[in-house]
């Protein structure tokens, strides 16, 4: 299996909903239009590619000098147990450099996962959840 990964916000809401919703992450994968904004307003999007499908994307938001949140991490579950979601993490990584700290908050299914590709747990984050 070969998977190309691009660098780009070119990427049809149509497509981020197929992967979140074949991949199980908590995502408004029906709202296209929410979709949109959420590639339009990312400061990093790359995509996981099998052929002409998307597989897998990681999305964050950074400053780029000192931290940056990994918003989305999702891989199709066809896909998973590939190494996809450790490449999408370095490649997010090689972007964002060695002086940025990378955080992400984990759904309860996948905290066993993030220690496996490089992230230690903390126990100081707090969240102010969304009403919609």
């Amino acid at each position: 299996m070969t998977i190309t990964y691009l660098d780009t916000h070119e990427i049809l809401p149509e497509d981020l909903s197929r992967v979140f919703m074949n991949s199980g992450i908590k995502r408004p994968y029906q709202d296209l239009e929410r979709l949109q904004q959420m590639i339009h307003h990312a400061d990093i999007v790359i995509t996981a590619w099998a052929d002409d499908r998307m597989v897998g994307i990681a999305r964050a938001l950074t400053d780029y000098s000192y931290c940056c949140y990994l918003s989305d991490l999702a891989v199709d579950r066809e896909f998973q147990q590939h190494g996809i979601g450790k490449e999408l993490v370095r490649r997010v990584q090689d972007k964002i450099g060695e002086q940025c700290s990378l955080v992400l908050i984990s759904a309860p299914t996948a905290v066993d996962y993030y220690p496996k590709i490089g992230f230690t747990r903390s126990d100081k984050a707090f969240v102010i959840a969304r009403n919609k």
